[in-house]
């Protein structure tokens, strides 16, 4: 998963949709089904949570926090109505669901949104620390990073990124709990090979919401980025479907 350095922001119809990326990563992750909502005359936002989008992995932690993402989320939601939307909805993959389901809990103007592979009710959970090195490692090699400069962060990183996975795990305890105060329509997609996210805690985000009007699916074979996977074209379609009832 490469990084694109800034946000992106595709204005196109009178709806509007957030999309908000995972860990460790940017708005590539969504930026191929932004342009098919596009195409489907939606008006798209994907911002950057900070402390992604750069050479230096450590950014994360240095200047990443769940509170600080929580008001990235927050932000890209008034520079969308800042541009005149009233119509939005908010969805996010994996950490970025997890910010998606707390601006649903709290801004009732939203009219829905949802999470892709997304542990936000938490169950047994894969080694998001290994993942994260891989990333770590691979985007200094990306940016030409002098080796032992990178084995130094690395080293750091190594020594660190639990204490901030640790801080994201105790963030969405609240927001797990806070799920009854969802109202509006949600989305639910899970790919079925998750390395990742365990896809059982897509079952019971669903049984949290008893307030909301859920769509759950279910990608067999897919693994935990399903918005660029094989996964791909059938979420998009049904992800379609989703917002051509929201916006009825």
């Amino acid at each position: 998963m490469q990084v694109p350095v800034k946000s992106f922001y595709f204005e196109h119809g009178p709806q509007a949709v957030i999309l908000l990326h995972a860990f460790a990563s940017g708005p590539v992750d969504v930026r191929m089904l932004a342009r098919y909502l596009e195409r489907q005359n939606y008006t798209v936002y994907a911002p950057m949570f900070t402390g992604h989008g750069t050479a230096d992995f450590t950014d994360i932690l240095l200047q990443g926090t769940p509170e600080r993402w929580w008001q990235d989320a927050q932000a890209a939601i008034q520079f969308v109505r800042d541009r005149g939307y009233r119509q939005i909805s908010i969805f996010g993959i994996s950490l970025g669901g997890i910010f998606a389901a707390k601006a649903l809990e709290n801004d009732s103007q939203l009219v829905g949104g949802g999470s892709l592979g997304s542990p936000i009710v938490r169950k047994r959970q894969f080694s998001v620390h290994n993942t994260f090195m891989q990333m770590a490692k691979a985007n200094f090699v990306r940016f030409h990073t002098n080796e032992a400069i990178m084995n130094s962060k690395l080293k750091w990183l190594d020594d660190n990124i639990d204490q901030l996975l640790g801080k994201i795990a105790d963030f969405t305890v609240g927001v797990a709990e806070d799920l009854p105060k969802i109202h509006q329509p949600y989305f639910i997609g899970q790919g079925l090979s998750d390395e990742i996210v365990n896809p059982q805690s897509a079952k019971s985000l669903r049984d949290g919401l008893i307030n909301s009007q859920v769509s759950y699916h279910e990608y067999p074979n897919a693994s935990h980025m399903i918005t660029v996977n094989s996964a791909h074209k059938q979420l998009e379609s049904d992800l379609t479907e989703f917002l051509t009832k929201l916006y009825e």
